[in-house]
């Protein structure tokens, strides 16, 4: 087992070191795991570019997100 922090474990700190608002942290979060969760909770080192656009594509596609909310979990998913 090892002793360094896990990732939901370093996010808000990381959050609150660079001043982001409650509310980004919550958009940001939902967005993160659901992304992980679309991706069957791959490491995030395994998952690139590919992933990250057909994420985008399910939000527009099926869920039908507007082009705000998609630049919110871009953000959301460059931030990790």
């Amino acid at each position: 087992m090892s002793d360094s922090p896990k990732l939901f474990d370093q996010i808000p700190t990381t959050f609150r070191l660079k001043r982001y608002s409650p509310k980004t942290e919550k958009f940001y979060l939902y967005y993160i795991k659901d992304f992980l969760r679309y991706h069957e909770m791959r490491p995030p080192r395994e998952l690139g570019v590919q992933e990250i656009h057909e994420y985008l594509s399910l939000l527009a596609g099926r869920k039908h997100v507007a082009a705000s909310t998609q630049n919110i979990a871009l953000s959301a998913l460059l931030f990790l």
